[in-house]
This record gives C-alpha cells, structure tokens and sequence, in this order.
C-alpha cells in the first residue's frame, strides 16, 4: 500500500504555505502527484441591492474570483512542481466542500489547512470538519505553524472502534517511514486500564506484522482524553497524530469538546484522521 496521488485543497481568504509544504513532503517521500484543489461560490448581492447595482457587484465578485483562482494555482505550482511526479490544478465555481467531496475519488490522501476558528466562510475555505464527515478518504489537516511532514515521531491515539482501526490502516505508509512509533489509549473509566493496556498491546503486534515497531502508552488515569493525548503527543515529540474521527456524535464532540475537534482546529501539530 501506497500514497500515489496527494489532494491539497487551498483557502482564499489566508496563506496556504503550511499546506503546501506537508502536500510537497508527502508527494515527495511516496513518489507521488499532486492534485490541488480551490473552489469559492458567488455570494448573493446585499439585500438592499437590485438590478443593475447587483448585476454589477455579482460581475467585480465573480471576476475577484478568477484572480485569485489564478493567483492560487500559480502559488500551488510554484510550491509543488518540483516535488511531485505530476501537477494537476482543479478549480470551480462552487462551495469548497462539495468541490472537494467530488474531486476526493481521485485521491488517496486529502491535506487541507487547519481551521481555528468556530465558523468557516464556506465561500472561501473547505472546513475540515465538514470534510472529515463525507470525505472517504485520509485527511491530513495542517496548523498554519507546521513547517514540513514531521515523521520522526508519530503518535496513534487509539480508542477501540472503527474509527481508530480505519485510520491507523490508512496511515500505514506513513507509520512505515516514521522513526519512532508510539500507541496511546486513554482508559475512559477508573478501573479500565486493563482493558486499555490489552488494546495497545494489540495493536502493536498488529503493526509488527507489518514490520514496524511501537512503544505503548497507556496513563493511569482516566478521562481528559484531549489533554491527556496532547501530554503524551508532547513527551514522545510527536509531529503527527493519528486518530479516528468522530467516534461520538460530531453534535457531542461540538458541544464537549472531543479529540476529533482539537486536532482538527487547535493542534499545534499535523492531525492524520479517518472515519
């Protein structure tokens, strides 16, 4: 198994260097190409605006759009070209998800910029929640800090469910490349560290049969996952954390909080998931 084909969905509304950088790291180590992806629909004219007057703001939008399309594809071919065996630019006139959604079949691995912020103009970026939720495919969310794909240590936070099995398979190569591999679970009640310390051990003789090697983890105490997972991602140096998206709700993991949210928003690291 193998990366072949890389997606890098790009923002207009802020830079996109952090992205690049990890798609061109990835594209580079797999031997693969890269595919960049952009979007941004047309926002409805004011409403106190009509005919002629919002005929017109609809024409300086939609050609404001075209020039930053074209200043992103520039960007993404600048940064890529050298880095891929083939560049390929698809852009549209459309809301970003639903561009990318479409796009995704043609994809192993998606890499999108992280999105801080509670609400993302769905005109000028592809939210990386919105994603994860539809996409069927790895995504990769990059913090606008992260200067390249970070492999010398990875973490898997693993919860036993389908979610943590399907990504930890679908970061196999990237697992296959790391130098240090570590495996977290976090026990949810007092009690169950048993429980816990079987699962990981679990899972690195899983990842052994794929001849790679792995340390466990598992804390004494229970619950505070997200702090408790950034803790260990810390003391193991940790440059990308794999997880499994949304194992609860995602209205629970909005309201509580959740690990799916921080890594996908507040990490300071590259967050690999997969639902």
């Amino acid at each position: 198994m193998n990366y072949k084909t890389v997606m890098v969905g790009l923002a207009l509304d802020r830079p996109n260097n952090a992205c690049l950088r990890v798609a061109g790291d990835l594209a580079e180590r797999f031997g693969a190409r890269i595919i960049g992806a952009a979007a941004s629909d047309l926002r409805p004219p004011m409403y106190f605006a009509e005919g002629a007057v919002a005929q017109n703001l609809l024409d300086e939008e939609a050609a404001a759009v075209e020039r930053r399309m074209s200043e992103l594809e520039a960007e993404f071919r600048a940064a890529v070209e050298k880095r891929a065996t083939a560049v390929e630019w698809r852009s549209a006139r459309a809301l970003p998800v639903p561009h990318m959604l479409r796009q995704a079949r043609a994809a192993d691995i998606v890499v999108v910029g992280a999105r801080p912020e509670a609400l993302v103009d769905p005109c000028a970026a592809p939210d990386p929640s919105d994603l994860l939720m539809q996409l069927g495919r790895p995504l990769v969310v990059v913090p606008q800090a992260a200067e390249w794909l970070d492999l010398r240590s990875v973490l898997i936070a693993w919860k036993d469910g389908r979610e943590a099995r399907r990504a930890a398979f679908d970061a196999l190569p990237i697992l296959a490349v790391a130098t240090e591999v570590t495996v977290t679970e976090i026990p949810e009640q007092d009690g169950r560290r048993a429980d816990a310390l079987a699962h990981v051990a679990d899972v690195a003789a899983w990842l052994r049969g794929h001849g790679i090697a792995a340390n466990t983890v598992v804390p004494e105490q229970a619950g505070g996952a997200t702090a408790q997972i950034e803790s260990i991602a810390a003391h193991v140096g940790a440059g990308v954390v794999i997880a499994g998206a949304y194992g609860h709700s995602r209205l629970r993991e909005w309201v509580l909080g959740g690990v799916t949210r921080h890594l996908a928003t507040e990490s300071r690291r590259c967050a690999f998931l997969s639902r």
